[in-house]
């Protein structure tokens, strides 16, 4: 066996720092940061990853974002990082579901009665493993209608041909065996045999019990019609009991109600029969028990539950049309991110089994549409802020809603994470349920994914169209007018890309500078005349850190900024704050006139030169008002700093209080 030590590398010390591969999501690179998104950055040993050979310094950032400064070696630290066989995976394997955040945030406002918050679970752990198939049918349904009002076909013709009565076999299918599905799901959630909960449903959707509704048959079924909602009420005489028939397809109260009961029933199996019996008796006494009672009492009893639940919804939608039309897309928004809107998509699958048609979808296309507007206003400012991380979430998130009708990569994906988008999307709420009800409501006769391939669907169509545009436009206007982030969190973000980019292009420079010789001196001169202030006391925790190099701050006498060095102007910000300089033999100098002064945009600023331009010690760089700048609230320290100090032998600032312009305040040893 070998007995040499393994050397880790650097990249692979890098990873370890931040809590494994499996914590990293994504990992992109400017011209001197590693930039991390991680999974949890309270994994990240920072006092570790400081002491990595090659890295400058770390800067934690909001949420899980997290910087590792390499300077100008990043490049070559980012591909190795990358080749590493643990990162094969990164950012995969380890993602949330929907589900787990849901869950998450769930677990953020339990109170008291966790029951509450169990039920809640119970209903979206139903029915979200059938999200797809339901997807699937809502769009074979607006395919079919858009052929309908085309006039292509009849859609709802009942003399139909052969073919499209096909078409309906294949929508048809998951509506009709809702309940077995649902019963599955939701015996898969209490851990029960989840065929045995869709065996005890499926009884009721046998051929044979469908049979007993039958007169004709059995002399002992009596049945009625309801008129006001359309639908057939049976009552056969079994084992001397009269017992209830409905028809069970498409209902969900029903299995979600049984499967609760079954729960109960099979553990209490299971605790009276051995483990070698289990097997056969569990399943024997469950059906045996189940379905007669569900038969009996439970399917009844859910069939009335829908119906009235339904009923008081219909009166609302009825008498107060209006109020009906905004409460439903104002109360969406809280619903969706913690699972509690199962309970009306129920309902909606319940008025269309019972009434033929649905009102409770048209106003909740108001959300829907309010939800994707709210990004595509995200979208709109991250193209024209160059936030290209943000971009690609919003055209991915976008995507998805107005195709598929899925609100929930907008909703996890951008607006839980920006608190000022809510409050304006449920202006966009507000506005679509208004405009759908004053003009009268919208109903569907089909369950749909509110999306742009769906509208066909809503009747009347104008109405709706209507409705989920205002809704969509009201809320990108004003997440586009008042912008998704803080006024603080745009600054930073600005100054963060002006930093990179005054990086960038310094690095930039670097292959047209002739080769450095080592042991030589450079000598850079103080920009502008004042007091010297060390660079830990500058007010700026990213200067003070020396991450961007070893310097000196000068509170400025006047506001000529005067180029410290000569060479070539890698970097001139559009704020003209900021400016890097390359010098010819390697010397990478940034001067940063002011503290946060990237807030004022320019103002007070005259930028006297261009990126590229070549400049001597002593070029004016900048005419700055430093009366405006202390006016804005902004410290006027301007600061100098070697930002390649890790590839110098040495870089020492002088020790003075005082300096006049043209004067060495940094010595650099190549």
């Amino acid at each position: 066996m070998s007995n040499e030590t393994r050397t880790i590398s650097p990249a692979q010390k890098i990873i370890d720092a931040v809590g494994g591969s499996a914590n990293v999501k994504s990992l992109t690179h400017c011209a001197t940061r590693l930039r991390f998104e991680l999974f949890d950055a309270g994994k990240v040993n920072r006092e570790e990853l400081e002491k990595i050979n090659g890295v400058l310094g770390v800067v934690p950032q909001s949420g899980d974002r997290y910087q590792v400064v390499a300077g100008g070696g990043v490049a070559t630290l980012y591909n190795e990082i990358k080749s590493l066989p643990s990162m094969a995976n990164a950012g995969k394997h380890t993602e949330k579901t929907d589900a787990e955040i849901k869950a998450e945030a769930r677990n953020k406002v339990r109170g008291r009665f966790s029951w509450v918050d169990a039920f809640f679970e119970f209903l979206s752990d139903s029915f979200r493993p059938i999200l797809g198939v339901l997807l699937g049918a809502s769009l074979i349904i607006a395919f079919a209608s858009i052929l309908d009002a085309l006039e292509i076909i009849k859609f709802r013709d009942d003399t139909k041909s052969s073919t499209w009565v096909f078409v309906d076999a294949m929508w048809h299918s998951v509506f009709f065996f809702l309940p077995l599905m649902v019963a599955y799901n939701a015996s898969k959630k209490l851990r029960i045999d989840p065929w045995l909960g869709t065996a005890v449903m499926g009884a009721l959707m046998t051929p044979e019990f469908v049979s007993l509704s039958n007169p004709e048959r059995f002399s002992n079924t009596v049945c009625q019609t309801n008129d006001s909602l359309g639908t057939k009420s049976c009552m056969a005489e079994v084992f001397g009991i009269n017992m209830p028939l409905h028809d069970y397809s498409g209902q969900v109260f029903v299995p979600l109600m049984m499967v609760g009961v079954l729960a109960l029933v099979y553990r209490g199996l299971k605790q009276i029969f051995p483990e070698n019996l289990q097997m056969v008796f569990v399943p024997f006494f469950s059906m045996i028990i189940m379905i007669p009672f569900t038969a009996f009492l439970i399917g009844p009893l859910g069939v009335v539950v829908g119906n009235g639940l339904g009923s008081g919804l219909a009166w609302l939608n009825g008498h107060a049309p209006i109020v009906f039309a905004v409460l439903v897309p104002v109360i969406y928004p809280f619903l969706v991110p913690l699972g509690l809107h199962w309970p009306l998509n129920a309902l909606m699958l319940v008025n269309i089994q019972t009434l033929g048609y649905d009102f409770i979808q048209g106003p909740m296309g108001a959300w829907n549409f309010a939800c994707f507007g709210a990004t595509a206003g995200v979208l709109v400012l991250s193209i024209r802020h160059k936030e290209t991380v943000m971009r690609q979430v919003s055209i991915g998130a976008l995507a998805a809603g107005l195709l598929g009708g899925i609100s929930e990569p907008s909703l996890y994906g951008i607006h839980l994470r920006f608190k000022r988008i809510y409050p304006r999307m449920l202006v966009g709420c507000l506005a679509g349920g208004i405009v759908i009800g004053l003009t009268g409501g919208v109903t569907t006769g089909a369950f749909a994914f509110t999306s742009l391939l769906t509208i066909p669907v809503f009747s009347p169509v104008w109405r709706y169209t209507l409705g989920v545009t205002v809704a969509f436009v009201v809320a990108m206007v004003l997440i586009i007018i008042s912008d998704f982030r803080m006024p603080q969190e745009r600054a930073a973000l600005k100054a963060e890309q002006e930093a990179d980019a005054a990086a960038q292009g310094a690095n930039e420079t670097a292959d047209h500078s002739a080769a450095p010789v080592a042991g030589e001196t450079t000598d850079v001169l103080a920009p502008v005349a004042g007091s010297v202030v060390a660079l830990e006391k500058v007010g700026d925790a990213v200067f003070a850190s020396g991450v961007l190099g070893a310097g000196v701050g000068i509170n400025p006498e006047n506001g000529t900024i005067l180029a410290p060095i000569s060479g070539t102007v890698a970097s001139v910000q559009k704020s003209g704050h900021a400016f890097g300089i390359k010098s010819d033999d390697g010397v990478e100098v940034l001067v940063h006139v002011g503290i946060d002064t990237v807030n004022m945009q320019g103002k007070g600023f005259d930028v006297r030169v261009e990126k590229g331009a070549r400049v001597e010690s002593g070029d004016v760089l900048v005419e700055v008002d430093l009366q405006q700048i202390a006016d804005s609230g902004f410290a006027t320290t301007t600061i100098v700093t070697v930002t390649n100090t890790k590839s110098m032998t040495n870089v020492e600032p002088i020790e003075s209080t005082s300096v006049k312009a043209g004067e060495k305040i940094i010595s650099v040893t190549r």
